[in-house]
């Protein structure tokens, strides 16, 4: 059985009560991974493309208010 099948096994045994804390702990990981990634991403410029694609849509006046 590998790790991930041990990992599997372990999570669909717990009670609904631990379920729901294993689930709320993974998915605060899971965000925070995903923040790191954005903040390195941003750092490291791979992101400008969003802001020369939004500069470029108010330019040509594309951007709509939302209010």
């Amino acid at each position: 059985m590998t790790r991930i099948e041990e990992i599997e096994n372990a999570v669909a045994s717990l009670p609904v009560k631990e379920y729901r804390q294993f689930r709320e702990w993974f998915l605060e990981r899971d965000w925070a991974q995903w923040d790191k990634q954005i903040e390195a991403d941003s750092e490291s410029g791979k992101l400008l493309f969003l802001v020369k694609e939004a500069m470029e849509e108010k330019n040509r006046g594309d951007l709509r208010d939302r209010r």
